[in-house]
């Protein structure tokens, strides 16, 4: 039941039988922070002032008496300056409990999207080593996004860039050649650029141990396939345990060899955007809002890393993607402009692409931050955090904060099994509801279609907090803010907790249990909806 919407169309009715003349989107309703102050309010008086040059305390008296005509509201109280508070009538709050129940996994879903095409790309690590800390953050994130876009009605699909060509990749396969050679008793003599992991020297093992010394004059492309192989194997086990799937994986190394780097610098040359300076060639960028032009190919003729993303970018418009998001590091923050501008650039519209930057994770413990591995003296990784800590406190906590901001993980907390872990605190909320439900069945009290003789402040209260869910993912899906998700169910495993500890639910009143029953039935059946879109699964017991 979409109560907001709802009495937005109350609003709407009472402004028309009034012959006021609005604007529909200026009839904004919102949930007044204080329970007293209304179950809804609206400004819409004040904003009609200037143009109806009348008192906005009139306004909106006139529309309170157009309101109260309605059967579904108790009462309506003005404010000054001229705030309208609307309190609903409970019955009619209580009356969508059933259709909550009958939604199941489906309740909250919204159609926002109406079936467009999105592409979220996200992690897009280079296939050079295992996955750390930082990317966990961004995996989560970009996971948590495709579940609320889905959820919203849009018709996503999660890929993963494989940079798996160019001199990043040459360097990893000289890298794996010179520790084989060394592994064969040869002198290593590693790449100035090489990769020193300890992964690279077990890629080096496994050729060792397959092939003893005979691939040692192997050509570079042998070693470069095999670490790449081996990598990006490590990497979709770590992810998938993350909970992190994807739909397509692309190759840079197929981009290039469909031609499609080609194909998108003749696009740009037949526009006029392509010049020639100093033995390399530019894209004319600031046409575009750059704050200078960006070379294409460098004057010993190789081409920079902005033309493969260019060629890749166009690949994935031309499959037909109405929107594009790209999470990037925060190290990426000025090439989002170049990005944008070759968007354009190609003949495309730059606001069709979003592009999410990932701020940094610091790892705490005993309220020190954790820089190193003990295992490995590196970088921790997203394998060793899921062995500290499991996957659904991982992905939990990562889901609680925006991803503009710097976040501080606090890995003492995400283990505790107490209400201070926020965690804990939902899963709780969600499995004592499900042992009373269970207690119930055992004791064949049903739960009740229909709320008669509950009317209660609390309980509607709680009905209320549980009607937002859908107005939450609209938020969380247009905004593409899924940690507001999050802070929304740890809000209502709060109105729970308190209700629980002020009512009791089963008791010798088999009527009222039945419906207190069925109330509660609805904030599990929301809170396991929440977490599953963030990759949490809801806990039955504790």
């Amino acid at each position: 039941m979409n109560l907001k919407l709802n009495v937005k169309n109350m609003i709407c009715q009472a402004l028309e039988d009034l012959s006021i003349n609005y604007d529909e989107k200026d009839v904004v309703i919102e949930v007044p922070k204080l329970r007293q102050n209304g179950d809804f309010s609206c400004v819409i008086a004040m904003k009609l002032a200037k143009s109806l040059k009348r008192n906005p305390m009139d306004i909106a008296g006139l529309i309170k008496e157009k309101l109260l005509g309605f059967d579904e509201i108790k009462n309506v109280v003005v404010v000054n300056p001229g705030f309208i508070n609307i309190f609903l009538e409970n019955k009619y709050v209580f009356s969508g409990v059933n259709g909550v129940i009958e939604s199941k996994d489906d309740y909250g879903r919204i159609n926002l999207g109406n079936g467009k095409k999105i592409n979220v790309e996200f992690v897009s690590a280079n296939p050079t080593g295992i996955l750390h800390l930082g990317t966990a953050r961004g995996a989560a994130y970009g996971m948590n996004l495709s579940n609320v876009l889905s959820f919203a009605g849009f018709n996503v699909t999660k890929e993963y860039y494989v940079n798996d060509a160019g001199n990043q990749i040459n360097n990893l396969g000289a890298s794996v050649k010179e520790r084989y050679k060394g592994l064969c008793g040869l002198e290593e003599n590693m790449p100035l650029d090489g990769y020193y992991g300890h992964e690279i020297i077990d890629i080096a093992k496994i050729i060792k141990d397959e092939y003893s010394d005979k691939k040692i004059g192997e050509d570079l492309e042998f070693f470069k396939k095999v670490a790449i192989d081996y990598l990006l194997n490590v990497i979709k086990t770590d992810l998938s345990d993350f909970g992190v799937t994807f739909d397509v994986w692309t190759s840079e190394k197929k981009i290039r060899e469909k031609g499609r780097i080609e194909e998108s610098l003749k696009i740009l040359d037949e526009k006029g955007l392509v010049y020639s300076k100093d033995n390399a060639v530019f894209l004319k960028t600031t046409k575009y809002g750059d704050d200078k032009d960006r070379v294409l190919i460098k004057a010993d003729g190789s081409y920079t890393y902005f033309v493969p993303d260019i060629a890749y970018h166009l690949d994935k418009f031309d499959r037909g993607f109405d929107y594009l998001v790209d999470v990037f590091g925060a190290d990426h923050h000025s090439y989002v402009s170049r990005l944008k501008a070759s968007i354009e650039a190609l003949g495309y519209d730059k606001d069709k692409l979003e592009v999410r930057l990932l701020q940094m994770v610091k790892l705490l413990r005993g309220g020190n931050v954790v820089k190193m591995s003990k295992r490995t003296g590196e970088s921790i990784t997203i394998r060793e955090l899921l062995e500290e800590i499991g996957k659904d406190a991982a992905r939990y906590f990562f889901a609680m904060r925006s991803l503009d901001g710097q976040m501080d993980f606090d890995l003492d907390l995400a283990l505790k099994q107490s209400n201070e872990n926020p965690l804990f605190y939902v899963e709780y909320a969600h499995a004592r509801i499900c042992s009373i439900l269970n207690d119930a069945k055992a004791r064949n009290i049903p739960v009740s279609k229909k709320i008669d003789i509950v009317n209660d402040e609390d309980s509607k209260a709680l009905v209320l907090k549980v009607y937002e869910f859908s107005d939450v993912i609209f938020n969380a899906a247009s905004k593409k803010e899924p940690h507001l998700i999050t802070n929304y169910v740890y809000e209502l495993a709060g109105m729970f907790h308190n209700y629980y500890g002020k009512h009791r639910i089963l008791t010798d009143d088999e009527k009222e249990s039945s419906e207190r029953l069925s109330i509660i039935k609805t904030v599990q059946i929301t809170i396991n909806n929440a977490l599953r879109l963030i990759g949490v699964k809801a806990m039955d017991k504790m």
